[in-house]
């Protein structure tokens, strides 16, 4: 509960940020991009200290290294946290997050099955939750939003092209 608690709480701290006037916030992908980073900086986290073992039991008995595989996911989670932070490489970041949920998802399904970790049920839902969020970054930052970027001098293309009269 305690990654859906941040997402949600960063993402709108960033977006009333946006609202109150921080310019580089107002893009809601942003937001959204922040509140992923705190989120995956977290979850990254645990996966070294205070939950490793419980991370190490849920792997499915099916894979080879648990230890190891906690471990390379645990850095993967934080180098993607730090990549959605940079403009540049949140889409690629976002996506990279995305395919992992899809991964790591039976490891969620074996721990619910076997009683060690959230019922499957709430699991499931929240690990939906965490793929939108991650996909829609993607799709923001591909529709031109959430980038902080401003457009050259003299390229309207984004803005309203009305002509401006004077009075």
């Amino acid at each position: 509960m305690e990654p859906l608690i941040t997402l949600v709480a960063v993402t709108a701290v960033l977006l009333g940020a946006g609202a109150l006037g921080v310019r580089g916030l107002r893009p809601w992908p942003v937001a959204l991009r922040g509140g992923l980073a705190a989120m995956f900086t977290l979850t990254g986290v645990v996966h070294f200290v205070g939950m490793r073992q419980e991370l190490i039991a849920m792997v499915p008995p099916w894979l080879p290294a648990p230890d190891l595989l906690v471990t390379i996911t645990g850095v993967l989670e934080l180098a993607a946290a730090a990549g959605l932070l940079i403009t540049r490489t949140a889409p690629w970041a976002a996506g990279g997050l995305a395919a992992l949920l899809v991964v790591m998802f039976p490891a969620n399904v074996h721990a619910a099955l076997e009683g060690t970790g959230t019922p499957l049920l709430p699991r499931t839902l929240m690990q939906l939750l965490f793929l939108a969020a991650t996909l829609a970054v993607v799709a923001g930052m591909r529709a031109g939003r959430g980038t902080r970027r401003s457009a050259p001098a003299g390229d309207r293309s984004d803005q309203d092209a009305r002509p401006v009269r004077s009075y």
